[in-house]
């Protein structure tokens, strides 16, 4: 099952998990970025903003309960270039 991990970004206390939601939408033409941060704020309250929090697309196996997180990568701006 495809979820949504949100986190909000605190300067002094750093990023807390706010809360995470199965995706439950068929078409996948109707996901989209835009589509899921109006889904949170609805959820989570119109106070946030997009600059405070952001979401992190994850996969729960369904008979364990796992969440499998995609591996973060960095870029740096040589490699950008090329």
């Amino acid at each position: 099952m495809i979820a949504y991990e949100f986190y909000l970004r605190d300067p002094i206390k750093g990023n807390e998990l706010v809360g995470v939601l199965p995706e439950r939408r068929k078409d996948p033409e109707r996901i989209t970025q835009k589509s899921v941060m109006n889904w949170a704020e609805n959820v989570f309250g119109n106070g946030l903003s997009n600059k405070d929090i952001y979401f992190i697309q994850v996969t729960i196996n369904e008979d364990t309960g796992n969440i499998f997180r995609p591996t973060p990568f960095f870029v740096t701006k040589q490699k950008v270039k090329k």
